[in-house]
């Protein structure tokens, strides 16, 4: 299947749950991220941050088991249904990035402090 990534080799990738059908994050792909998501069955995306590839939870341990790749009419978005394996999606702390709505009400469940489970350098990062 043809994907048409944007001017700067990237896609947007929708992560969904493959069994509620929720939605938990928004992220970007590259070729690459998108092949090691096949070849793997994990989920791969691009930090435009950091300028690299990651695995979904290789620093939380909140990874993604791919059931499904969707590809959207004008093969410009991905979907992965996957299986979340872990406490949560979000690296904030909660299961699902659309953690609240416009108004600011917070609409799902905080799993874990974020300042605990990530690690920058030889520091924990402090929570969002």
């Amino acid at each position: 299947m043809k994907i048409n990534f944007d001017d700067n080799g990237l896609v947007p990738v929708i992560a969904q749950d493959a069994d509620s059908m929720e939605v938990l994050m928004l992220a970007y792909a590259n070729q690459d991220a998108v092949n090691k998501t096949v070849a793997t069955g994990y989920a791969h995306y691009y930090s435009r941050s950091r300028g690299k590839i990651w695995k979904k939870g290789e620093e939380s341990g909140n990874i993604q088991e791919v059931v499904r790749i969707l590809v959207d009419c004008d093969e410009d978005t991905l979907v992965y249904q996957v299986r979340q394996k872990g406490k949560g999606a979000c690296h904030t702390g909660y299961e699902k990035c659309f953690y609240r709505t416009i108004d600011g009400e917070v609409v799902a469940k905080k799993m874990f402090d974020p300042g605990l489970v990530y690690i920058k350098g030889d520091k924990k990062l402090k929570s969002p």
